[in-house]
C-alpha cells in the first residue's frame, strides 16, 4: 500500500472547519481510516488589542481557505474529497493534486516529528550539522516539545551556551 502523504484542499472562504468535519464523517461512515488519515485546518493563537486597550484570544486561521489532508491518493479518495460540499478542489496545477514535502510539512508544524536523541543532560556531544558542525560540547538542557537543546561550547577560550536542534547534535561515544 502507498504510503500517506499531505495534500492541501481549497475551500470556499469560512467553510474550512465544515468541510474538515465533513471528511472526517465521510471517513468514519465509509472506514477510511488507513486511506485517509488527518484532516487539519492550521490555525495559531493570537492576542487581539481592542480598541478600549482590552486584551483577547482568539484562535485564527493560518491559511484561510484551505484544509490540509493526509491521505493516500487514488481516484476513490479523491473522489470522496473533492465532492465535499464546500471543497474547491486540490492544490496543484490543473487541479492534479501534489503532495507537500517532508520540508513543507516540517515548516508548516501539521506534523509533531519526534526525534530519539541518544544524549542526555550532562553528556559530551560533537556538533554534527549547521554553522558550528566539529565543535563538541556539554549537554545543560533538552526541550524536546520546541526541538531544542542548550550546549555549552568552549569557543575561543569562553564558554558560551547555544541553542541547536534536536538532530544537529551526536553524543560522543566513549
Amino acid at each position: 500500500m502507498e504510503e500517506a502523504k499531505w495534500y492541501v484542499a481549497h475551500t470556499f472562504s469560512g467553510y474550512e472547519n465544515k468541510v474538515a468535519s465533513n471528511i472526517k464523517t465521510v471517513v468514519e461512515n465509509r472506514n477510511l481510516h488507513d486511506l485517509i488519515q488527518e484532516v487539519t485546518v492550521p490555525t495559531e493563537t493570537v492576542i487581539e488589542i481592542k480598541d478600549d486597550g482590552t486584551k483577547k484570544e482568539v484562535e485564527r486561521k493560518i491559511f484561510p481557505g484551505y484544509v490540509l489532508v493526509k491521505m493516500v491518493m487514488n481516484d476513490d479518495t479523491w473522489y470522496v474529497v473533492r465532492n465535499i460540499r464546500g471543497c474547491t478542489g486540490f492544490v496543484g496545477p490543473e487541479s492534479k493534486p501534489v503532495a507537500l514535502t517532508e520540508e513543507e510539512v516540517k515548516k508548516l508544524g501539521v506534523e509533531k516529528v519526534s526525534v530519539k536523541v541518544s544524549y542526555e543532560q550532562g553528556d559530551l556531544v560533537n556538533v554534527i550539522d549547521g554553522p558550528l558542525e566539529g565543535f563538541s560540547g556539554t549537554v545543560d538542557s533538552i526541550d524536546v516539545n520546541n526541538n531544542s537543546v542548550q550546549v555549552t561550547i568552549s569557543m575561543f577560550g569562553r564558554e558560551t551556551s547555544v541553542e541547536f536542534e534536536l538532530d544537529q547534535l551526536e553524543k560522543v561515544e566513549d
